[in-house]
């Protein structure tokens, strides 16, 4: 399983649906996990973006095909990271 951060920007349609049905934020989780993806943590940010997730994927094509979907529907504008945790970076720089 890989993590990544997902940094989206609600567009105007995205933003007023937002707006009227607060409650879609955690709906859209729920479909992202039958996509495959999990949110492992989300927060509302201030500044150039709207939010920040952090994500389980099992592969970036899984991650790739559910980001796609979300953005067709106009609502929201993603870019996405690739993270690793220190630990796993420190463990393998040691094996050298």
């Amino acid at each position: 399983m890989g993590l990544y951060v997902i940094l989206s920007k609600l567009t105007d349609k995205g933003a007023e649906t937002l707006f009227q049905k607060p409650e879609r934020v955690k709906e859209v989780n729920k479909e992202l996990e039958g996509m495959g993806v999990k949110v492992i943590h989300q927060y509302f940010v201030l500044g150039d973006y709207d939010f920040l997730n952090i994500v389980e994927a099992p592969d970036e094509k899984t991650l790739v095909k559910a980001l796609i979907n979300l953005n067709m529907r106009g609502t929201i504008r993603t870019i996405t990271y690739r993270i690793i945790p220190v630990d796993e970076v420190i463990e393998m720089l040691k094996k050298k």
